[in-house]
């Protein structure tokens, strides 16, 4: 089996090498001068230069060539470049296993990178398309620590024959057929990690983020079940174990990126120190506009969209959640 990973970031080159280990892999890096680094010194000098990867990984930056006789397709880029990517590849065969990693939203059709793929591929068999996600922080992972990740495709068959592809003695892999429910809390959970590192930068401590955990959950389950998710998904490691890693890590570049607001940092200064995209803060915009369109509150992300898109106050956003009017928990 011959695997095509597109994109040579952080999470991408970490999924690369371990599927390496299974199978023969090729690394599509954007930079020709990225690909020739992974290659000469076997590791990814720019988003994970401590970790030693397999010599049956290959970085080209020839899309044709990564493409050419792919046996499955792990689509590693960011949401906003998904499309792009996938469009300017060569023909694939409509049989092609393809498996996401972005935990994103596409801004214009609000569609998740499983649908961009369909659009894209309007002949691929849908049946095949499924994401890889789970509490999956990359640097640890590619150390070889323990942790676990969800395989989601309607293909049953071949979601467990993918099982044993990603899975290594340190990376266990689960399957599940609910693919909008694995691959829409992977994206939704973004607003509530920037969220959390606002809290983190305030200076807030563990009860504060126990209560923002535990209402950030709720609020990505009314979300996700709306859009066609299963209620019991988001209670499982796509969902629940998800959010608490990308919520309480300093790995995690959407908690980055909360952590530098709630210090007081503007959002140009926080990104433009960071190499790698924080998806969530582009994709807030588009869960907002996910809420408003299936009458979902989603009173977290407003508030962190209020903070990124109209320069609210970190703590005037907390104080905003905290002064809402008193309800039910289950209500």
């Amino acid at each position: 089996m011959r695997v095509a990973v597109v994109g040579a970031g952080s999470w991408g080159t970490a999924v690369a090498g371990i599927v390496a280990t299974n199978a023969d892999t090729v690394l599509w890096a954007r930079r020709p001068d990225l690909a020739e680094a992974i290659n000469s010194t076997r590791s990814n000098p720019d988003y994970l230069p401590h970790s030693v990867l397999p010599k049956r990984l290959v970085a080209s930056s020839d899309l044709d060539e990564v493409f050419a006789r792919a046996d499955v397709v792990v689509m590693g880029v960011p949401s906003h470049g998904f499309r792009s990517v996938l469009a300017a590849a060569p023909a694939l065969d409509p049989a092609t296993p393809i498996v996401s990693l972005s935990k994103g939203i596409e801004q214009d059709s609000l569609m998740r990178m499983t649908e961009v793929a369909r659009d894209v591929l309007p002949g691929h068999d849908a049946r095949r398309i499924g994401v890889l996600s789970g509490p999956n922080l990359a640097r640890e992972i590619a150390a070889g620590q323990p942790a676990a990740s969800v395989i989601a495709m309607t293909d049953v068959d071949l979601a467990g024959t993918l099982q044993g592809l990603f899975m290594t003695p340190t990376f266990r892999v689960y399957t599940n057929d609910d693919v909008v429910g694995v691959e829409s809390a992977g994206a939704l959970k973004n607003a509530m990690a920037i969220a959390a590192g606002m809290a983190h930068g305030l200076g807030f401590g563990d009860n504060t983020l126990a209560a923002l955990l535990t209402r950030a959950l709720a609020e990505l389950s009314r979300l996700g079940t709306a859009m066609g998710g299963r209620p019991l998904t988001f209670a499982g490691l796509a969902g629940m174990g998800d959010l608490i890693a990308t919520c309480m890590s300093s790995q995690s570049r959407n908690h980055r990126v909360g952590f530098g607001l709630g210090q007081g940092r503007t959002l140009d200064e926080i990104t433009g120190e960071m190499r790698m995209v924080a998806e969530g803060v582009k994709s807030t915009r588009g869960i907002l506009a996910l809420g408003a369109r299936h009458g979902i509150e989603l009173p977290i992300s407003e508030q962190v969209g209020a903070v990124l898109y109209d320069g609210a106050n970190p703590a005037d956003a907390v104080a905003a959640l905290m002064l809402r009017d008193a309800k039910s928990e289950t209500g």
